[in-house]
């Protein structure tokens, strides 16, 4: 099988890419990312000399450059990591968020459609169903949830998805959908919560923590996400949606002070600062249909992830100071500029 995967240098999607060249080490993974800042080519260092392994540094709002590619590679499946993610930068800029996640979705569908793929897969978001309230541990979002945004970020995400479910019942094109909760893991860029508090508690510097800490989030180990989003292009059904959650609530606060605690540092770096604005309460995803049609299960608890990540981060100090220092942008010019 031949796949393209979009933001294949990203967090997800560069777990996903290394994950799935060691699962079907007989297909060809295409990666194609246009490397803004949170796409880093050093995430694919164990698969850039790999045979069945490409890259192509695009944009997918580049409709003739996307279409040269399928042209050129024939792909059997999309799987479409690419996205603008982070709500901070979504209330400071939404035209970004709005272009990349949903013009960019529509330009691989189209590409899809003219050039025949066999699935497209669209990596959506928890954020689209809003929040919960904290006093209702007994909800969950499932895939009935009606769509209710809170922010930017989740308002392009929930449109993208709407177009995809067009998409399909308009044109007949093949495509799933899921909907993951938090994911932490191996090489999240720096400005997510775990890896800024890991980063800031190495140099002693303030753990900025929004509003009172309370906040709820279910936290999904990356490598479970990926072997889900696997599942569900090999065997999911056509036009469903399928959320990948957890079943690992935690307050924000709590995951800060694990990390502090394992790092052997003070909670007086704690800072609590002026809240995000429309930030969500809790999030909770029921995973009780892609466990009961594809079984799959999380097979990774919170506190055994987080002494990982905290680990690897730990492990790979040069990795997430190249990103602080910028260093990390040069890596495409060092290994792609002279092929």
């Amino acid at each position: 099988m031949k796949l393209i995967v979009t933001g294949g240098a990203g967090f997800i999607g560069s777990n996903y890419i290394i994950y799935t060249m060691k699962a079907h080490p007989e297909d060809q993974v295409i990666c194609l990312d246009a490397l803004t800042y949170a796409g880093n080519l050093e995430n694919l260092k164990s698969v850039e000399n790999n045979p069945n392994f490409t890259f192509y540094k695009e944009d997918i709002r580049n409709r003739e450059g996307v279409y040269k590619i399928f042209e050129k590679e024939k792909p059997d499946v999309i799987i479409n990591f690419a996205a603008e993610s982070h709500v901070d930068r979504s209330i400071t800029n939404p035209q970004i968020f709005v272009e990349t996640n949903v013009l960019g979705t529509q330009v691989l569908m189209d590409a899809c459609r003219k050039y025949g793929i066999k699935r497209y897969h669209q990596v959506s978001t928890d954020e689209v169903y809003g929040d919960l309230p904290l006093d209702r541990p007994d909800l969950f979002f499932t895939e009935q949830t009606p769509i209710h945004a809170s922010s930017p970020y989740s308002a392009s995400k929930a449109s993208a998805d709407l177009l995809v479910g067009a998409y399909h019942r308009t044109f007949g094109l093949p495509c799933t959908i899921s909907r993951c909760s938090n994911n932490y893991g191996p090489y999240q860029f720096p400005e997510k919560l775990i890896p800024l508090m890991i980063s800031n508690a190495e140099h002693d510097k303030p753990l900025p923590v929004y509003g009172n800490g309370m906040n709820v989030r279910d936290w999904l180990y990356v490598e479970d996400h990926c072997k889900a989003i696997d599942l569900i292009i090999r065997k999911g059904t056509v036009g469903e949606i399928y959320n990948i959650g957890g079943h690992n609530e935690m307050h924000n606060i709590d995951i800060v002070k694990i990390i502090v605690k394992a790092l052997g540092k003070s909670e007086d770096l704690i800072t609590y600062v002026k809240d995000r604005a429309g930030h969500d309460r809790r999030y909770a995803i029921d995973p009780t249909k892609i466990h009961n049609e594809l079984g799959w299960l999380p097979e990774t608890m919170f506190k055994d992830g987080i002494q990982k990540t905290i680990q690897w981060y730990l492990d790979n100090k040069d990795w997430w100071e190249n990103i602080v220092n910028g260093e990390y942008q040069n890596y495409y010019k060092k290994m792609y500029e002279n092929r």
